[in-house]
């Protein structure tokens, strides 16, 4: 295999409206394609930066693609040939000093991605197949858990929107869903989460996201008003880094918490399971591999939380797109975060796939599967050609 071209684009998605700290209208991220030449003809690798943050494609385009692409012939192939796409992530990787794990988190999780996706399509393979063969002795889930997370805010906030929205996930055949809180006074946003649990059937089917709003004080006004409806989790009550807070409101809140996808490297990891105070056995972990700098450091993470006590179906990446899907399901974690109506056309998972009592059942597409979004390849292969 030979990489021919490696290239980046800003790629523009819709805006779901609001959650309590960024009003997401004219938000971005960064899209890659890797062209290749293999045995099997030429092949393109497609990846992006997740959802929620903003295009980086400047840190790619100055350090990290040509770092890759100066190496010397054979670097980016293992013993046997084939693309090695940890070799790729050490040579992008070169001269980056410790710390700072910000933008350039997420370009080196969007180049990886799409190294990943290209080594899939080169052994005809699903990502999540190979990563169940690498890393958990060829065992991979059937199938994978998945919550429609939406609920944003809306200019007026009506709750009968909120309750339109959340009976179509139900219909699709979600069973769990999340809505933002944070963004309106206490007492609407419990007005809505009662909505909420009225729609799907019950509060243990509805998790809140309050997107790191809150000061101590506020977040553990919430918990006082939260924990009677006993709800599936309480998110991002502060400040991510904010681990202090954290534990605070975990010495408070007796029930799930749920944070960690805006920690973007192993070393904040294990930050927060040192200091965060977060109890492995009812809280959420939501790292997300497309923003924090690919699977070589997502493997890490997860060794940090074997060392910590805690179990890999603790995570439930957040993004709500393929590439955590494949990880979910080929790494054995407890589930995955999906955006069916919002934050298109990355949103949602392959077109017309069945969301059946909440979980899907993964396919056979080679590599991350961006091809069966098909709002998502025509873009993409109208800007890469």
């Amino acid at each position: 295999m030979k990489i021919t071209a490696v290239r980046q684009a800003p790629l523009p998605i819709t805006s779901p409206g609001a959650n309590a700290v960024v009003d997401f209208a004219g938000l971005t991220t960064t899209a890659v394609a890797i062209d290749a030449e293999t045995e099997r003809g030429p092949l393109t690798g497609y990846g992006f930066a997740s959802i929620g943050r903003w295009s980086v494609g400047g840190i790619l385009d100055d350090r990290l693609i040509p770092r890759m692409m100066d190496a010397a012939p054979g670097a980016h192939l293992d013993a046997d040939g084939r693309l090695d796409p940890v070799a790729c992530w050490r040579l992008a990787m070169r001269n980056e000093k410790p710390g700072g794990h910000g933008d350039r988190a997420a370009a080196m999780g969007a180049l990886d991605m799409a190294l990943w996706d290209l080594l899939g399509k080169a052994e005809a393979r699903p990502i999540y197949r190979i990563l169940a063969d690498r890393y958990r002795d060829g065992e991979a889930d059937p199938d994978v858990a998945v919550y429609a997370a939406g609920g944003y805010y809306a200019a007026g906030d009506p709750i009968e929107t909120l309750r339109a929205e959340l009976s179509d996930y139900i219909d699709a055949g979600y069973r769990a869903v999340k809505i933002k809180i944070g963004g309106a006074e206490l007492a609407h946003d419990l007005a809505r989460i009662e909505a909420a649990i009225d729609t799907v059937g019950g509060a243990d089917r509805v998790s809140v996201d309050a997107n790191g709003r809150f000061d101590l004080r506020r977040a553990l006004d919430y918990a006082e008003a939260l924990a009677p409806y006993g709800l599936r989790w309480y998110e991002e009550p502060g400040d991510p880094l904010d681990f202090r807070l954290h534990a605070t409101v975990a010495e408070a809140y007796p029930g799930p918490l749920a944070t960690g996808e805006n920690l973007f490297s192993s070393q904040d990891a294990r930050n927060l399971l040192r200091y965060g105070g977060l109890r492995p056995d009812r809280d959420v972990l939501q790292f997300d591999c497309a923003l924090s700098y690919g699977l070589p450091d997502y493997l890490e993470t997860l060794a940090e939380l074997d060392r910590h006590g805690w179990s890999a179906r603790s995570i439930h990446p957040h993004g709500g797109h393929q590439m955590s899907l494949h990880l979910a399901a080929g790494l054995g974690l407890g589930g995955n975060e999906s955006y069916p109506g919002v934050f298109q056309p990355l949103g949602g998972f392959a077109d017309g796939v069945e969301i059946r009592d909440g979980r899907i059942r993964m396919g056979d597409t080679p590599g991350v599967g961006l091809e069966d979004k098909g709002r998502l390849i025509d873009w993409l292969r109208s800007t890469f050609g």
